[in-house]
């Protein structure tokens, strides 16, 4: 056996081991088990009166199906999270979502996350102690006198001046021209420790045309997604910058190599990475949990509803949905249970006529499926896909595909093995002449995939057809993978083994 062979062997072995410990540990990525989809585990509903007040008359019926689509767009990016988001009546939109609790549906449909960066500067000590201590209020008389380095008023004493340098920055959340009192953000100043210097976060600027503008999310692409640190193995939201946002993130990675740089998401401080080098186009969000990250994702990419969405009570609106509630599973316990036993039963009758047809190739052939398996949930854990019966739909007709591939190449086998060919020589001349009828197979079903998916994008907008034809699409290009590299290496190595003088365990 050849070093490659062994290498391969083992990369397989690593791989196996890696999807069963990730199906095995409960919880991964601060999600715990499988998601499932409203038929099989049920959810929530919510349920939200659109609020027309802003809207052109005439213009409603549109105005509704663009926040409809928002929020759709926003739950479910690729068709795999499979919520259920209808319109009802004139100015009401159903939501339900699998397998999140009211807060994270809520979170979902209605917020959008505001997305700032600030860099630290040195303030006075009087301010910090005011917004810090239990009185958090300062008279326009002490602010009086503050250098412009040392504090965050910049040295104004007048109230209107204050008002004009510092409301946008939040560090002043009330002034009471009456009063001359100004109220400060305790949030925003760093904890002081005795011997360490006093700083706030101050708004990071750049310029564009002469104009002085401050970084906020508003300048992002709507393509962010959530990956791990390869260095921490936590994980991260990856985004992009539009042009400007380019630019003067840029320029304010720039300024600030050696110093951290503050990103703030509604108004928390959640990460303060210091600044290696200068950075343009990307940047990463860390310091959150799979599920924040998850979230802030679908957030930062859904942008703005067009429609305030609540409830109404008389003439007053407000910001809740008019109706939560749990939704119940379609599919009882009981008949998801006899599903699943229906389907080991079909997989063992299967791997039992394969075994018995095929002998050894057969065993292998098994083996193979079994790990096969194992990726495909790995990824649907992962990712992850919300299991419906549409998915499971798809992943049982990518099992057929794959078990199809093998049958292909053994009976090839036992064409060259009945020519008089050794095995080593049947099986690679079984894989070669395999090879075309499974590649044209498997790139015509892909097509077809994609396809499906551009329609059930594009013209009807229907995510539980994005969803099969993406599952179907990974389960193809598995099992694909598995029948070409996993069976192939099976066999090579059996070639090298006692067993493949025994002529018997290979035909039928």
């Amino acid at each position: 056996m050849s070093r490659r062979q062994k290498l391969t062997l083992v990369s397989i072995a690593l791989l196996f081991a890696f999807t069963v410990s990730t199906l095995v540990i409960d919880k991964i990525w601060g999600r715990e088990g499988m998601s499932l989809g409203l038929d099989l585990q049920g959810g929530t509903h919510l349920v939200y009166e659109a609020d027309f007040s802003e809207v052109q008359p005439g213009a409603e019926s549109d105005a509704i199906e663009v926040t409809r689509g928002i929020i759709e767009k926003r739950i479910n990016r690729y068709g795999v999270s499979e919520p259920v988001i209808q319109i009802i009546g004139d100015d009401r939109i159903s939501v339900q979502i699998p397998g999140v609790t009211a807060e994270e549906a809520k979170s979902l449909v209605g917020t959008v996350a505001e997305l700032d960066f600030r860099e630290q500067k040195g303030v006075d000590a009087t301010l910090v102690e005011a917004a810090n201590g239990g009185d958090n209020q300062i008279t326009v008389n002490d602010a009086a006198g503050f250098e412009v380095d040392d504090t965050c008023v910049l040295g104004i004493s007048s109230v209107a001046a204050i008002e004009k340098e510092n409301w946008e920055t939040r560090q002043i959340t009330a002034i009471n021209v009456s009063t001359n009192i100004l109220t400060l953000d305790s949030a925003l100043f760093t904890d002081h420790q005795p011997g360490e210097p006093l700083s706030a976060w101050i708004p990071s600027t750049g310029t564009i045309d002469g104009g002085e503008i401050h970084l906020t999310g508003k300048y992002l692409l709507p393509n962010s997604y959530v990956d791990v640190d390869p260095q921490t193995g936590q994980p991260v939201v990856r985004f992009e910058w539009n042009e400007d946002g380019a630019r003067l993130f840029s320029q304010i990675t720039g300024r600030l190599i050696g110093d951290p740089l503050g990103i703030i998401l509604d108004n928390e401080i959640i990460s303060a990475p210091t600044v290696q080098s200068q950075i343009g186009a990307t940047g990463i969000i860390e310091g959150l949990t799979y599920d924040e990250a998850r979230i802030l994702s679908s957030q930062l990419n859904g942008g703005a509803l067009p429609l305030p969405l609540g409830h109404w009570e008389g003439d007053e609106f407000y910001p809740e949905p008019a109706v939560i509630q749990s939704v119940d599973a379609t599919l009882g316990a009981d008949s998801l249970r006899w599903s699943l036993i229906a389907g080991i039963i079909g997989l063992a009758l299967v791997m039992a006529f394969m075994i018995l047809y095929y002998r050894l190739p057969g065993v292998l052939a098994c083996a193979a499926l079994l790990i096969y398996g194992a990726i495909m949930l790995t990824i649907f854990k992962m990712v992850p896909v919300t299991l419906t019966l549409a998915h499971i739909a798809a992943f049982i007709l990518s099992v057929g595909m794959a078990i199809d591939a093998n049958i292909l190449i053994f009976e090839r086998m036992k064409e060259e093995l009945r020519l008089g060919k050794t095995l080593r020589a049947a099986v690679e001349a079984g894989f070669n002449r395999a090879w075309p009828a499974i590649r044209d197979g498997n790139f015509s079903t892909l097509i077809t995939c994609i396809i499906l998916f551009w329609f059930g994008s594009r013209i009807i907008a229907a995510p539980l057809v994005m969803g099969f034809a993406l599952t179907l699409g990974i389960g193809v290009v598995i099992s694909m993978l598995t029948a070409i590299l996993v069976t192939r290496s099976f066999l090579r190595t059996i070639v090298f083994t006692p067993l493949a003088r025994r002529g018997s365990l290979f035909r039928s």
